[in-house]
């Protein structure tokens, strides 16, 4: 894959193929759905040994960063007749920053509207050829409740464009993405944006029930006797403000003791996320140094520097992660702000088409986007297994097996669930005695699994990071002359979704 990977009309006859350690940052809160993709690609993939569920496995922390090109190979092409084929053209995501840094005094709607015209900048796309917007968000700023829109307009789209903003938690942007696929394949619109966003830096905090309710009572009085009636009816606790939540309704679990629990119930270790954390992270830094994050744009933040980096990459020793105590369950759990994802501010913008329309304006796609399937469980013992859930039931629909996915992206919530989920598709027992299958899916091999690093490293902005997930797939295809790819979260409420998407257009017939 090319570092340059600006995706342009082809009348212009561009070829387009395809630190020390610092301290750790809060955990991520209890607000990650979950997803599955799955991504066309090629080279066969090796299961990992064969573990009980109670087993415990080392992970390796230093995994070579790529595998070797890969000779291409004809596969079958999962094209579906009378259906027509979507296809990504290209996608862009703001840095993905820290919160409380740079973007500290933004609002959301900058943050979307600049990944959308980071955008339109990378594909040259007119603006009226735009069918429609969708965006992903899940804590909404309330003065700009459809973000979609705000940012759309502040992006120069028509006001006839129209754009409407979807939550699914973590899942958000791949709720956006799969809209967008199915306005397409119904015939609605040939070109959709879609895209998400999240701002943790300036989350909304309300007044206590019953201050709202007084306040929303004195609205009403009309006379001064009425109004004095209404004041003397507050209290001092009515001022305690109502912060946002930060566990599962249904549950009133946070998702940082579910993936403690989790982790128990597949004898993960804390050295054994710690580990994985240091592999995501390590990962990240290389990927990023070697210019393949190419999907990210520079941000001229309004009185601050221009960005063009993730900062959230901090690669540490196990010595220092050790030192961290427990975040959640205390003091005997294992998940600490180290192997979790951190608060992030960030947005992402992608741009899909069907493929008569996207040959027809002169753009050669990055990727096929073929099937995808939503899956739901207990929000409370299996919250975050949807990936284990998800995949097998996409590569079912897809005609496809594990041995056919040369790539894999999958969300990393938190080390522990991304374990606790290769052991579960590792293990005869959970799919026969939980999933009601015959036997497992089989766990991807590591050197083909979020090899630029994931969610503990990059950042995880809840709205926004499906679409990373996706352009890491498509661009990891490329680079690696793969074929087929497959994406996957956890998500808040125990849901998750699988995707079928296919490589580089030159590679599939």
């Amino acid at each position: 894959m090319e570092k340059d990977l600006d995706v342009k009309p082809a009348k212009q006859k561009d070829v387009i193929e395809a630190s020390p350690p610092r301290s750790v940052q809060s955990p991520l809160p209890d607000l990650c759905p979950g997803f599955t993709m799955a991504f066309m690609l090629r080279e066969s993939v090796r299961f990992l040994p064969a573990t009980s569920r109670l087993a415990v496995r080392s992970i390796s922390c230093s995994p070579p960063l790529q595998s070797p090109a890969v000779q291409a190979k004809t596969k079958k092409s999962l094209t579906k007749p009378g259906v027509k084929n979507v296809v990504v053209v290209d996608g862009v995501r703001t840095p993905f920053l820290l919160s409380g840094t740079t973007y500290a005094d933004l609002m959301p709607h900058d943050l979307a509207r600049t990944a959308l015209q980071g955008l339109l900048h990378r594909t040259n796309i007119p603006r009226e050829v735009v069918d429609y917007i969708v965006y992903g968000t899940v804590i909404q700023e309330v003065k700009t409740s459809n973000v979609a829109r705000e940012a759309a307009l502040g992006a120069g789209f028509s006001d006839k464009t129209p754009a409407h903003t979807v939550t699914m938690a973590c899942i958000s942007s791949n709720q956006a993405m799969t809209t967008a696929v199915g306005l397409i394949a119904s015939g609605q619109c040939d070109v959709v944006v879609a895209g998400g966003v999240e701002f943790m830096s300036d989350v909304p905090i309300r007044h206590s029930r019953k201050m709202r309710k007084t306040m929303l009572s004195l609205n009403k009085a009309k006379t001064l006797a009425q109004r004095l009636s209404v004041v003397s009816r507050i209290r001092p606790n009515y001022f305690a403000p109502e912060l946002p939540a930060v566990a599962e309704f249904s549950t009133s679990e946070t998702m940082g003791h579910s993936a403690d629990r989790l982790a128990a119930a597949f004898a993960v270790s804390r050295v054994e996320q710690d580990e994985y954390a240091l592999r995501s992270h390590t990962l990240a830094k290389k990927a990023q140094d070697a210019g393949h994050l190419s999907d990210v744009i520079p941000f001229k933040v309004p009185g601050r520097d221009t960005i063009d980096k993730d900062n959230g990459i901090r690669p540490s020793s196990m010595e220092q992660m050790a030192k961290l105590k427990p975040a959640f369950i205390k003091p005997h759990g294992t998940v600490t702000a180290a192997n979790s994802s951190f608060l992030t501010d960030g947005a992402s913008a992608v741009l899909i088409m069907s493929e008569e329309k996207a040959l027809a304006l002169g753009y050669k796609p990055k990727a096929y986007l073929r099937d995808f399937v939503y899956v739901s469980q207990d929000p409370k013992d299996q919250l975050l297994l949807g990936p284990t859930y998800a995949t097998p039931k996409v590569l079912e629909k897809a005609g496809l097996t594990l041995a056919d996915i040369d790539v894999f992206e999958f969300h990393e919530a938190f080390a522990g669930q991304i374990l606790a989920n290769l052991k579960a598709m590792e293990s005869d027992w959970f799919a026969q005695n939980y999933m009601g299958r015959k036997a497992k899916v089989g766990a991807p091999a590591l050197e083909k699994f979020n090899s630029w690093g994931g969610s503990l490293s990059l950042g995880h902005p809840f709205g926004a990071t499906g679409c990373r997930l996706v352009m890491a797939a498509a661009h990891r295809l490329k680079k690696e002359g793969g074929q087929y790819g497959l994406v996957a979260a956890c998500a808040a409420g125990g849901q998750a979704r699988p995707w079928n998407d296919c490589g580089s257009l030159s590679s599939v017939t």
